[in-house]
């Protein structure tokens, strides 16, 4: 991404995180990056095209360290709670695009619906190792795609649960008590 579109990214996400998509406009995004209207227009024709981009580079970030750790020769559990620790880490640097794409996930506009099957296929990235577990007998038989959202959801919550609490708080303990909390919820008994 180059230095021009990655202002924008940032600003997008501000903005977005903000005013909502609805609020957001144009004008707002390219005085937050401290760009002519021109400029923004050369790179990006809408906000919707915008909206696109940034839920797209993203996510990217996201998916890139998921799937180094999917090719990593450890077991479905470990990779699991490697997941869990990117998301977080994730989530908690990323704060201002999470609330983006949480306001986003619901209703039936083409850039909630885009958003929604992005969001599945991460989500297709935590249940292979689901599946994996359960192949092996780690932990119990169930719907693999529901428990996989449940997972992703779990992880979510502490997302929520930072942005509501203003006083700093301790990553690392965050993370270590959310894979406890989902893993136990596997059935897995996780120190």
């Amino acid at each position: 991404m180059n230095k021009t579109k990655k202002l924008i990214f940032e600003s997008a996400i501000k903005i977005f995180s903000e005013s909502g998509y609805r609020g957001a406009t144009m004008d707002d995004i390219a005085i937050n990056a401290g760009l002519a209207k021109g400029t923004l227009y050369y790179h990006f024709e809408s906000k919707e095209v915008i909206f696109n981009f940034i839920v797209e580079e993203g996510l990217k970030i996201l998916n890139s360290q998921v799937l180094e750790v999917q090719v990593m020769d450890i077991g479905p559990i470990e990779k699991l709670i490697r997941i869990c620790e990117i998301q977080l880490t994730f989530l908690y640097g990323y704060t201002d695009f999470f609330k983006v794409v949480m306001s986003q996930l619901w209703g039936a506009d083409d850039r909630q619906n885009q958003l929604r099957k992005k969001i599945k296929e991460y989500i297709s990235e935590i249940e292979i190792n689901i599946k994996s577990a359960m192949k092996s007998g780690l932990i119990e038989n169930g719907d693999t795609e529901l428990i996989a959202f449940q997972f992703f959801g779990s992880l979510c919550s502490s997302a929520i649960y930072e942005s509501i609490h203003v006083e700093k708080i301790e990553l690392e303990n965050i993370i270590k008590s959310t894979i406890r909390f989902t893993l136990r919820g596997l059935g897995i008994d996780y120190k």
